[in-house]
C-alpha cells in the first residue's frame, strides 16, 4: 500500500486510524461527501489509480438480468477469467491476498486456485436506505466501550467510520434487503470429500418492519431470528429463536431452542460467542462472518487495501451445479468461483485481557461497497491460523441487496470445511418483504413450529 494511497483514503475520511477511538457521529460537513467523493454507503467512488479496479457508478440496474425461480442470470456470463492465481504464481500476487488465502494454497497446493475476473462495482441499495444512512452518519454513536449502539433505526451505523469496532458495526448492520424467509443447505465435509448436511428454514425480522412494531419496547432490538431444521428427517423439529440486541452489554442476546424429542422450549444463553456451530468447523459468532456482542476483543483498524475476494457469484449459485459436483475434498470447486480485485476495510479483534473465546484473535476483510466480510482469518490460543473462512458475495439486482452464495469454513488442520449457505436445488430460496408481528417470535410460537 503506497504512501500516496494512504494520503487519498484520510482525505476521503476513510481511513482516520485513532489509538484512542471516538464513538461519534460525525458533523454535516463530512456527512456531505455520501453520494459525492464518497458513495451514499461511504465507498471511495473513484476507481483505483491502475484502472483495475473501476468508479462506482450505481451498482446493477434492476433489469440487469432475469430471475427465474429465484435464480438470477449472470450478467457477466460471457467473461473469461483474466488469469488464475496458483500455488505456482502466488508470490506474484501474495500482496492482494490474505493470510487465510495465501495458507490454503499451502494446504492445498495441487488444488487450489483462485480464477480472477473483471472488477464489476455491482452492489447497490435502494434510495430510501441512502437517505436513512445520511441520517445515521450525523446521529448514531456507539455506547458501552463501542459494544452498544444509541439513535440508531435501520441500516447502517457508520458510512464514514472512525475505528475498527465501527467497521465492524458496519458488517453487523449492513443491508440486507429487509426482513425476509430463506432455505438454505449446510455441507459439513470430511478431507476425503464426503459430507452430511443439513437444510433450515429461516426468518429474519428486522424490529422496525414487524407489524405491530413499537419503538418503546423494542428500541434495543435489532432484529428477530428464528432457524427451523427441515431436512434430513432426523433433524426435523428442531428449531432455534433469537432475538438479537444492538447492545449486548446491557442486554444479552436472548435465545431459546425447541427440542423435538423432548417438545420443550428452553433458554439458550450458550448460543453466542464460542459455542460450536455446525459440524463443530466455526463458533457460533462466526455465523454470517461475524454476529453478536464484539465485546471480547479490542478491534484496531489497519486501513483499506485491494484484495483479491470472492464476488459476483452466479457461477458459484447456478442451479445446474449438483452439490456432488461442488462439495470436492479439501475445499468447494474452485472452477465454479469468481474472484475480483475490489478495495476492503482490514481490521484485526484480539481477545481482551481476561475474556475467553477459542480464537485469540480475528483478522476481517471488508468489502467497502456491500460492508459484508468476505475473508476472515482466525488464530487459536497458541497464535497459529486455525481457521479461514470466506463469503461468495452475490448481488440480487432485482431486489437491490446481495447474499451469500456460500460462506465457506476450512479447518486448516483437520482439512475438514463447512459450506453454509447453499441453494442450487432450492426454487425461490430468498424471499424478501416478511410480513411478521412480535408474537411470531415468542417461545410459544417456537413449540408451534417445532410440532406441526
Amino acid at each position: 500500500m503506497t504512501k500516496q494511497y494512504l494520503s487519498r483514503c484520510a482525505l476521503s475520511l476513510c481511513l482516520p486510524l485513532l489509538i484512542n477511538p471516538v464513538f461519534a457521529a460525525v458533523d454535516a460537513a463530512q456527512a456531505d461527501k455520501l453520494g459525492t467523493v464518497l458513495t451514499p454507503v461511504g465507498a471511495e467512488r473513484a476507481g483505483n489509480a491502475a484502472g483495475t479496479i473501476p468508479e462506482w457508478t450505481g451498482g446493477l440496474a434492476k433489469n440487469a438480468g432475469t430471475s427465474t425461480d429465484g435464480f438470477r442470470t449472470d450478467p457477466f456470463a460471457s467473461e473469461t477469467p483474466l488469469f488464475t492465481i496458483t500455488a505456482q504464481n502466488l508470490d506474484q500476487y501474495r500482496a492482494q491476498l490474505s493470510p487465510g488465502q495465501q495458507a490454503m494454497f499451502a494446504r492445498y497446493p495441487t488444488t487450489y486456485k483462485l480464477p480472477v475476473y473483471p472488477s464489476h462495482r455491482s452492489v447497490t441499495w435502494p434510495q430510501k436506505v441512502y437517505t436513512t444512512i445520511r441520517k445515521n452518519a450525523v446521529a448514531v454513536t456507539a455506547v458501552e466501550g463501542g459494544n452498544g449502539l444509541e439513535n440508531y433505526t435501520s441500516p447502517l451505523a457508520f458510512p464514514i467510520p472512525q475505528n475498527g469496532l465501527e467497521v465492524l458495526w458496519n458488517h453487523i448492520t449492513r443491508y440486507k434487503g429487509g426482513s425476509f424467509t430463506r432455505e438454505t443447505t449446510a455441507f459439513m465435509t470430511t478431507p476425503t470429500g464426503n459430507y452430511s448436511w443439513k437444510t433450515e428454514r429461516d426468518r429474519l425480522a428486522y424490529s422496525e418492519e414487524l407489524l405491530d412494531y413499537d419503538p418503546s419496547k423494542s428500541s434495543n432490538i435489532l432484529y428477530y431470528f428464528t432457524s427451523e431444521n427441515i431436512a434430513p428427517a432426523r433433524d426435523v423439529g428442531g428449531v432455534l429463536l433469537v432475538h438479537e440486541t444492538l447492545n449486548q452489554v446491557k442486554e444479552p442476546r436472548m435465545a431459546w431452542q425447541y427440542n423435538s424429542g423432548q417438545r420443550r422450549v428452553r433458554r439458550a444463553p450458550q448460543v453466542a460467542y464460542d459455542s460450536p456451530g455446525p459440524g463443530n468447523l466455526r463458533t457460533t459468532d462466526q455465523t454470517d462472518m461475524f454476529n453478536g456482542s464484539p465485546d471480547r476483543y479490542d478491534w484496531k483498524l489497519v486501513g483499506k487495501r485491494e484484495m483479491y475476494v470472492p464476488y459476483n457469484s452466479f457461477r458459484l449459485a447456478d442451479p445446474s451445479n449438483s452439490y456432488d459436483e461442488l462439495i470436492t475434498p479439501g475445499h468447494i470447486n474452485q472452477d465454479k468461483t469468481r474472484y475480483e480485485l475490489h478495495r476492503v476495510w482490514e481490521i484485526i479483534g484480539t481477545l481482551k485481557e481476561g475474556q475467553r473465546h477459542v480464537y485469540s484473535k480475528r483478522h476481517l476483510f471488508i468489502d467497502e461497497d456491500s460492508w459484508t466480510i468476505v475473508e476472515g482469518d482466525h488464530y487459536d490460543n497458541r497464535g497459529n491460523l486455525w481457521r479461514v473462512a470466506e463469503n461468495h458475495i452475490l448481488p440480487l439486482y432485482d431486489v437491490q441487496t446481495q447474499i451469500s452464495a456460500g460462506e465457506l469454513t476450512y479447518d486448516l488442520i483437520s482439512g475438514r470445511y463447512l459450506s453454509n449457505y447453499m441453494f442450487n436445488k432450492v426454487k425461490d430460496s430468498y424471499q424478501f418483504g416478511l410480513k411478521a408481528k412480535t408474537s411470531d417470535f415468542t417461545p410459544a410460537a417456537l413449540r408451534s413450529m417445532g410440532i406441526r
